[in-house]
């Protein structure tokens, strides 16, 4: 008689890896196809979990992507903080260098974040721009904090206009870089670099 073939046992998820694994997925699907197309059964079906389990952690569709864009501001901004003390013109260096390396390992999860703006609900939109808004503040932070440069610009409505417009340009190019790789990930860094300092430099 053959032997039965061994069962694998599937590790549970913790509470928080599920969770992580959700999101993961979430972000995929709103990286790949805009909000009203993203079904809630689908991130079940390819997460292999049920609907309801589903639910349990995100009442809402609208929860949900709200939740997978919290997540990847708040990796961002991890990325991006300011650090006392360090000249701006190298932390701008080292937080580009970053901020490219996000775009290249989590390219879904920055499509999805920036789908956001567009996705039209109220409540997405708001998470959305207060993540843009932590970005914001902390390049104007590493800017106000670098003795040689903040006599320079000043905690101004310019410098706030000019790093807005600049978080819109990068965006811009890293979208357009994601899918058309065309440039090296060094050109691009040269770019977004001449560009930042072009808009601080009086």
């Amino acid at each position: 008689m053959a032997a039965k073939p061994e069962q694998r046992t599937r590790r549970r998820l913790s509470t928080e890896e599920r969770r992580e694994q959700l999101l993961s997925v979430g972000a995929r699907l709103f990286a790949q196809s805009p909000y009203d197309d993203v079904w809630i059964e689908q991130v079940a079906e390819i997460a292999g979990v049920s609907r309801g389990l589903l639910y349990h952690y995100f009442p809402t569709k609208r929860d949900f992507f709200a939740a997978v864009v919290q997540h990847e501001s708040a990796r961002m901004l991890r990325l991006m903080a300011a650090v006392p003390g360090i000249p701006v013109r190298e932390q701008i260096d080292t937080g580009i260098d970053r901020f490219l390396a996000y775009v290249e390992n989590h390219a879904e999860g920055f499509r999805a974040f920036h789908r956001a703006e567009a996705a039209g609900d109220p409540v997405v939109r708001e998470v959305y721009r207060t993540g843009m808004a932590g970005h914001e503040r902390q390049i104007m932070d590493a800017v106000l904090t670098d003795p040689a440069m903040a006599p320079l610009v000043g905690d101004t409505p310019a410098l706030r206009l000019a790093v807005h417009g600049w978080l819109a340009f990068m965006v811009a190019v890293c979208l357009d870089w994601v899918e058309n790789p065309e440039l090296t990930r060094a050109q691009v860094h040269a770019l977004c670099a001449r560009a930042l300092l072009g808009a601080l430099t009086p």
